[in-house]
């Protein structure tokens, strides 16, 4: 097959190393609009699961990522003064330039040609291919053009958020929350490398205007949020973009969904497809995965309908309760004053629970005392563990069918 992949980011990457892996001689091209190594990102977090996954796909990529990983296994959240630590499963973090340069070097080892700066506006502009994967990220222009076909629906987040980088090295997953006079601000934290961490900060709208974030230039933004949270971040700087003292980068999330992955012989693949709210953490996991579910279903199926549509069938059901869990956590922010009047050892608890359908319509004190209970029975606890995900995907498709 002649197989092209638009944009370079970890699904295009992955996938077309996949597919040559299953068969040498596919010819297959990613095409990425920006320059070599110039792809602007701090660090993403995943979970041992995918290293896994790397182990049985391609070993040579699961060395090379767990050598250039940091590894945590605590989450830590600051509130109010007081420093609360919960020790909780392994977790994960690699700068996102570093993981896009092993993908990129093991896809060109395996004879895929990666082509840097070359823009596709236009659908003409498109490679004569048998198979076109769409992996151009959420803004994909691709997806745009046939968003009636692929039938592409967005919401917009309430909340206001922007990704930054610090010197300082976080070794748990870190969380601090801050009050103003303007109403909550937090960030989610944690180390990527020796010297970097991600620092999230999300704040309501009303909060980001009281504040003046709206009007502050980037260099003066940045100081306002250091000095906010200079004690988590032992009085170190936040970095923002490259550029000077433009505009801050500030953005409210935006859910993504379409009811068909494909449309003739172009195939959705990663934040192009869906996206999921940040704080879950999910979105380089489900991108790669989908990577391997479209290598995977163009394996067992010798058409190309056939295995475009196996895809979408297996796809669009794996990322459901992962969908509907960051739809519920993105809603625990953006509803933090209900919880901010719990003590921070219990706020850190429901913080853990903020996937539940059930939070939202139970007081915070009463769920809170439940979810105590539950722990404390191992039956009570595997039934929740089986039946959130089955209660998530029958309450999303309820509200998706009622759209």
């Amino acid at each position: 097959m002649r197989i092209a992949c638009i944009g370079g980011g970890p699904a295009s990457l992955y996938f077309s190393m996949l597919i040559k892996r299953q068969d040498p001689a596919h010819e297959v091209t990613v095409v990425e609009r920006n320059p070599a190594g110039s792809t602007y990102g701090w660090g993403v977090t995943y979970w041992g699961s995918l290293l896994d996954r790397f182990e049985r796909d391609d070993p040579v990529t699961a060395q090379a990522v767990r050598a250039s990983s940091v590894r945590w296994s605590d989450g830590v959240a600051h509130v109010r003064g007081e420093r609360v630590v919960h020790h909780g499963d392994e977790g994960f973090s690699i700068g996102r330039h570093r993981l896009l340069d092993i993908l990129t070097q093991r896809a060109e080892d395996l004879g895929v040609r990666v082509r840097f700066e070359q823009e596709i506006e236009a659908v003409s502009q498109l490679p004569d291919a048998d198979l076109i994967v769409a992996g151009d990220g959420v803004n994909s222009r691709l997806r745009e053009h046939y968003s009636a076909e692929f039938g592409t629906d967005v919401s917009v987040g309430r909340n206001k958020y922007i990704w930054l980088g610090t010197r300082k090295v976080f070794d748990s997953f870190t969380f601090a929350f801050v009050e103003t006079g303007h109403g909550w601000i937090w960030f989610y934290a944690y180390g990527f490398s020796s010297d970097l961490s991600t620092c999230i900060v999300e704040c309501s709208p009303e909060t980001w205007a009281g504040l003046g974030l709206d009007v502050l230039g980037q260099e003066d933004g940045l100081a306002l949020l250091a000095g906010l949270f200079a004690d988590p971040l032992d009085g170190n700087p936040l970095i923002g973009r490259p550029g000077g003292d433009g505009p801050a980068q500030w953005l409210n999330f935006r859910t993504l969904t379409n009811r068909s992955w494909y449309h003739g012989n172009i195939a959705l693949i990663g934040d192009a497809a869906h996206t999921t709210h940040y704080s879950i953490g999910a979105g380089t996991k489900l991108a790669l995965e989908d990577a391997v579910g479209l290598a995977g279903a163009l394996a067992r199926h010798h058409d190309l309908q056939a295995a475009l549509e196996a895809y979408e069938r297996e796809r669009k059901f794996a990322v459901l309760p992962f969908q509907s869990a960051a739809r519920y956590s993105a809603q625990w922010y953006e509803s933090i004053p209900r919880y901010m009047q719990l003590k921070p050892e219990q706020l850190f608890a429901l913080l853990g629970q903020r996937h539940s359908p059930l939070l939202p319509h139970l007081p915070p004190q009463a769920y809170y005392r439940i979810n105590q209970a539950v722990e404390q029975l191992t039956a009570l606890r595997q039934l929740r563990s089986w039946l959130g995900p089955r209660v998530a995907r029958a309450v999303h498709a309820r509200s998706r069918a009622y759209r």
